[in-house]
């Protein structure tokens, strides 16, 4: 019997960039045909949804996500409460009397 080969042929081997582009003829063709399907408010609500919530099953990256969010939020909040006490400005140059 012969060897199945792992090597990438057609489509998969070629570049992002080179797929990128082939996969946009593909969407405009579709739209010039009028066959491309064109998503509802609320058919996109639905499977933003549906994404969510199979995301956050996964706990292990719903808490690496979570612990982002939070070193962000205290870098951010470590930054304004430095700068809070830096001003040495007169209410008088605040003036924009001439």
């Amino acid at each position: 019997m012969g060897q199945m080969s792992e090597s990438k042929r057609g489509f998969a081997a070629m570049n992002a960039e080179q797929q990128r582009q082939i996969a946009s003829q593909g969407g405009k063709a579709a739209h010039e045909k009028g066959t491309a399907h064109e998503f509802t408010s609320e058919e996109a609500r639905a499977a933003g949804r549906k994404g969510g919530e199979v995301v956050s099953q996964n706990r292990e990256h719903m808490a690496t996500i979570g612990r982002k969010g939070a070193e962000a939020r205290s870098q951010s909040s470590n930054g304004a409460r430095k700068n809070r006490g830096n001003h040495d400005v007169k209410p008088s140059e605040h003036s924009h009397q001439g």
